[in-house]
């Protein structure tokens, strides 16, 4: 049998818990430290879980590096991780891949590319980018395909997936009104990127508008295939990630609730991308996440 892979954790972000959850689906965790995670929701679904039946074994996150090592060393003792490292080169040669789990784009350059340029396959969290500029200059970073994976793990979710009989009843497809909490540049790739895979008619854009609404940001697409799309991130104000599908015979709203099933699906598809056994999300399809989101960043810029 092939031994699991070695894979290093790297960073974090504000309002990101990524590395406990991520680490702990790998590693399963320690009860007691991760009672403390400052991210309530991770401790309660993940004790929702069996371990091990309902973790991932085909990799271990065996080192861990955040900007703060009183941080790396509560994710570690919470999710089991062995080693803490004083700076994320450090784990080069030591670790068979990498997870970069900050949400902030700006950052992901910086550290993806000694990882990169190693031949170290990485994770990078998402967006992969707010620019297409940017989402450029990591890709060509890139040794080859299976060293760079970047999603939004919700287009994993099933619970986003319209069944083909739910698709039939609903007639031609409309309009389709995908909403997100938090910041635009963080969190509207989740309202986005389940979108673009799911529905073909998500084509090429023949128009779009941008606006600021009540503190958070909205774009609407109208593609060439007329349908049009509503993304919107409602910044702070609390609302349920969830979608709305309008056909000419009815509509129907599916709405996020399995983040564990999720990152887990996520994880599994990296850590095959990596070790060759799966095909990488295509490239064309991650530019054309990263269009989108750009088209949604005003003048003022993107937050974060």
């Amino acid at each position: 049998m092939r031994r699991p892979l070695r894979l290093g954790i790297i960073g974090i972000s504000e309002g990101n818990g990524h590395p406990y959850s991520w680490a702990a689906i790998f590693n399963g965790y320690d009860q007691a430290a991760m009672a403390s995670c400052p991210f309530s929701s991770i401790p309660e679904y993940l004790a929702a879980r069996c371990y091990p039946d309902d973790f991932l074994t085909a990799g271990r996150v065996t080192h861990v590096w955040t900007q703060e090592r009183a941080v790396s060393e509560h994710i570690a003792a919470a999710a089991r991780i062995e080693t803490v490292v004083d700076a994320p080169e450090d784990m080069l040669g030591e670790v068979d891949a990498v997870l970069l789990a900050r949400d902030d784009a700006r950052h992901h350059r910086d550290y993806a590319r000694p990882f990169l340029q190693a031949g170290v396959p990485i994770y990078i969290d998402k967006p992969l980018a707010v620019e297409r500029k940017a989402a450029l200059e990591l890709l060509g970073l890139s040794r080859g395909e299976r060293y760079l994976y970047s999603c939004s793990a919700l287009r994993f979710a099933r619970e986003l997936s319209l069944a083909p009989e739910q698709r039939a009843a609903l007639g031609r497809l409309t309009y389709i009104d995908a909403r997100v909490p938090k910041y635009w540049s963080t969190y509207a790739v989740h309202a986005i990127e389940p979108v673009l895979c799911q529905f073909a008619e998500t084509d090429a854009i023949r128009e779009h508008v941008t606006a600021d609404v009540d503190g958070g940001r909205q774009l609407t697409v109208e593609w060439k295939s007329g349908v049009t799309t509503r993304f919107t991130a409602t910044g702070s104000a609390q609302t349920p990630i969830e979608y709305t599908v309008y056909g000419e015979r009815g509509t129907l709203t599916l709405r996020f609730r399995d983040s564990f099933a999720a990152f887990r699906a996520a994880l599994e598809r990296f850590v095959q991308v990596a070790s060759g056994d799966a095909p990488n999300i295509p490239r064309e399809f991650l530019l054309k996440v990263v269009d989108v989101i750009e088209l949604g960043c005003t003048a003022k810029g993107c937050h974060g």
